[in-house]
């Protein structure tokens, strides 16, 4: 039962940090929502900084559980893999309900560097760059993390416009330089 209530509060939290912000989002709005006492928030949660962290970690396991799936059933080669992530990513901007991704609206929200929620943003940044720059080492590119970077300005460009102009075609032209720039690294 604490499990069940655990997700459904985290679950209520998410949905309000995505349609309203992280800190625009109190918690006596995720309380009343959720239709729960504050203490029994945060008898599952130290705090709201806490619940916004576990917010960005299930966020994170979530996006990278559909991109696994999506590299293992559609790409064998390298080079096609890294193209799938790439996809991948692009698939979860293209999305209707694609707000941003969770941790760049996190970065924002929480600038200073030194706050976990902030911390735990970059992770995201840092392991799509580390992943993109592995699949292209197993490629064989000499400019591994060049590409790497390349390809994480073109998704996070992407989301960017596509969240500001939604249907303006951005996901569209990134998955073009992406294979664009797959196709052309050496």
């Amino acid at each position: 039962m604490a499990s069940r209530m655990r997700e459904h509060i985290l679950g209520v939290a998410s949905e309000l940090f995505i349609a309203r912000g992280i800190n625009a989002t109190s918690v006596d709005a995720i309380v009343a929502e959720a239709g729960v006492a504050k203490v029994t928030l945060y008898n599952h949660f130290k705090s709201k900084e806490h619940l916004i962290l576990e917010y960005l970690r299930q966020y994170d396991a979530r996006l990278w559980k559909k991109l696994a799936e999506r590299m293992s059933t559609r790409a064998a080669a390298p080079r096609e893999q890294l193209l799938a992530l790439v996809n991948g990513v692009l698939d979860w901007i293209a999305d209707p309900g694609f707000k941003g991704f969770a941790h760049t609206n996190a970065t924002v929200e929480f600038p200073e560097h030194e706050n976990p929620v902030h911390q735990t943003s970059v992770e995201f940044a840092q392991t799509l760059r580390k992943t993109l720059a592995r699949l292209a080492d197993e490629a064989r590119i000499q400019s591994a993390d060049t590409l790497a970077l390349q390809l994480a300005l073109v998704i996070e460009g992407a989301a960017i416009t596509e969240r500001m102009h939604r249907k303006s075609g951005a996901v569209n032209h990134a998955r073009e330089m992406a294979k664009t720039l797959i196709e052309a690294a050496r």
